[in-house]
């Protein structure tokens, strides 16, 4: 039995693990689910977008390529491969977070890769962004390529706000619960834009972006 990976998969796969956390982290919702509700979600849309970040890399094509006689790796996949790990982190963090853990725990299992897991993600945001500039297509809103590269940046920044305000202080608690949630939510509704712009395209569109190293 084969399995082939599209772009749809890959868009599917996004908007699910998005949703998933965009209803964790919700303005009412989350208080109405309970933390314990809103944690089984984050868990499972960290699944989500694992499996939807290991397509994105298979569907990226191979790690290196030959720049004027010489090895180089390429950036689409060097982006793809940094978001994979952040996905991962994701499910350390999220699934830890489903457990009772002390201060210390909670620290290392739970913040801390959440943390890394937030610098990948602004990382391959960053890459992409480069590549785009490479490719001369630094503002060009009516394409696909460019919608889903800023709004991915957007949700990383946003992802990023919300590693800063959950912080574990040493009583236990956050930081600043608001931030960590309303950057949770923020950050799920752009990745939830930037993959919904290719669902009902199997194949990404060709592009410069594409092709760059």
């Amino acid at each position: 039995m084969l399995i082939h990976p599209t772009l749809r998969m890959q868009s599917w796969g996004f908007v699910i693990g998005s949703t998933l956390f965009a209803l964790g982290s919700a303005p009412f919702l989350s208080s109405l689910f309970g933390a314990a509700l809103a944690n089984v979600f984050f868990f499972a849309g960290s699944w989500f977008f694992t499996g939807a970040a290991f397509i994105q890399l298979i569907l990226s094509g191979s790690a290196t390529t030959s720049d004027s006689g010489k090895p180089a790796i390429r950036a689409v996949w060097l982006s793809a491969a940094v978001q994979l790990l952040g996905t991962i982190l994701f499910n350390i963090s999220t699934g830890s977070a489903l457990h009772d853990l002390n201060v210390q725990g909670e620290m290392h299992l739970v913040w801390n890769p959440n943390a890394e897991g937030s610098i990948a993600f602004l990382v391959s945001s960053g890459l992409a962004v480069l590549i785009l500039w490479r490719a001369k297509t630094y503002w060009a809103p009516r394409s696909t390529e460019w919608q889903s590269v800023w709004l991915n940046t957007f949700g990383s920044i946003a992802f990023g706000v919300s590693a800063v305000g959950s912080f574990i202080l040493r009583d236990g608690n956050t930081l600043d619960p608001s931030m960590a949630n309303i950057g949770t939510f923020v950050g799920a509704l752009f990745f939830l834009f930037a993959s919904a712009v290719f669902l009902g395209k199997s194949t990404r569109p060709v592009s410069a972006m594409a092709e760059a190293v």
